[in-house]
């Protein structure tokens, strides 16, 4: 069972004081309580980065120090990366795991080592090892988004999907999420997919390939904004961007400027301060009383979808004033 987790108010301190992370390898120098480990998955990802910088804020404005590192995906940096806060003796260890089923065992070790792991971002596919698992909800955001995009395209019309990693739960509840929709209308025709990793880079190149096949395309739909704005410069660049509609997920900067201009018709945006404002929570609770102060170890938090119609209330990085 997941819990839903009511939004946090969090466009004060969190999203003001977000500033570079520490260094990668060395703790703060000021003195506090002791060390929380952030492990994300890449720091040059602009969601990823906001995730830190917010984590790292809310873990010294609770008194303790951060540490930040990513592991990029790999199960094996990933376990490198938890044999080096077992070994530097973290209070905790907030994790964005590289995959649901690689994850476990490096959860499961931290674990063992009396270190509590608090998941974020993307679940692991086993309860009961990690204090807390909070994500956004993308199920309930994929419809939303989906909904926005099959209007867009009229009901009818070929497409193709960009996904990400097999290894991330996320990627496989937003495709699914999308389907559910997008199935009620038989005049819409999946023609082609590709698995992106959430890159832009890469998206662009699988989109040149899938353009190739399929020149007749008018929507695309993608799991992040990452590998949608990939595809909108493949599709930008075959002068196809005008009639083709794109759908994105994440609530980046970059994707919110291309809602803005009409290459994007939408984002959903994911509650990424709300998410980490949670989580640190939950950590800093577990380690002064032992207990996090809620009763279900997953939870979600609703995401938000972005159109031309409220882009202009986009205050900060994924950040929407609903006010």
């Amino acid at each position: 069972m997941i819990r839903k987790v009511a939004t946090l108010a969090v466009l004060g301190a969190v999203a003001i004081g977000m500033t570079g992370c520490s260094n990668t390898e060395e703790p703060a120098t000021a003195e506090g309580k002791g060390t929380i480990a952030v492990i994300a998955v890449d720091l040059a990802s602009p969601y990823e980065r906001v995730l830190v910088d917010a984590a790292e804020a809310e873990i010294e404005k609770a008194g303790y120090t951060a540490t930040i590192n990513a592991h990029k995906l790999d199960p094996d940096k990933e376990n490198q990366l938890i044999d080096s806060a077992i070994s530097n003796k973290v209070k905790a260890i907030i994790l964005d795991p590289a995959g649901a089923e690689v994850s476990i065992a490096a959860v499961q070790k931290a674990t063992d080592a009396d270190i509590p792991v608090f998941v974020l971002n993307a679940e692991i596919a086993e309860q009961g090892i990690a204090k807390s698992q909070i994500v956004s909800n993308n199920a309930q955001g994929s419809l939303l988004g989906a909904e926005a995009w099959v209007e867009a395209m009229g009901g009818e019309g070929k497409y193709v999907e960009l996904v990400g990693p097999p290894t991330d739960n996320n990627a496989k509840v937003r495709s699914d999420g999308y389907a559910s929709i997008i199935d009620g209308y038989p005049g819409l025709e999946k023609v082609g997919e590709e698995t992106a990793n959430w890159l832009r880079g890469l998206a662009k190149e699988k989109m040149e390939g899938l353009i190739a096949a399929n020149p007749d395309i008018t929507g695309v739909i993608s799991g992040n904004d990452e590998m949608a704005l990939g595809a909108i410069e493949a599709l930008t660049q075959a002068g196809m961007i005008d009639r083709v509609k794109v759908l994105a997920f994440d609530g980046s900067v970059d994707a919110v400027e291309a809602v803005k201009n009409g290459t994007l018709v939408a984002t959903v945006l994911q509650p990424v301060l709300g998410v980490v404002e949670a989580t640190v929570a939950q950590a800093v609770s577990y380690i002064e009383t032992g207990e996090t102060g809620v009763s279900e170890e997953k939870q979600s938090i609703d995401c938000m979808l972005i159109t031309k119609e409220n882009a202009d209330k986009y205050v900060s990085a994924f950040v929407l004033d609903e006010n």
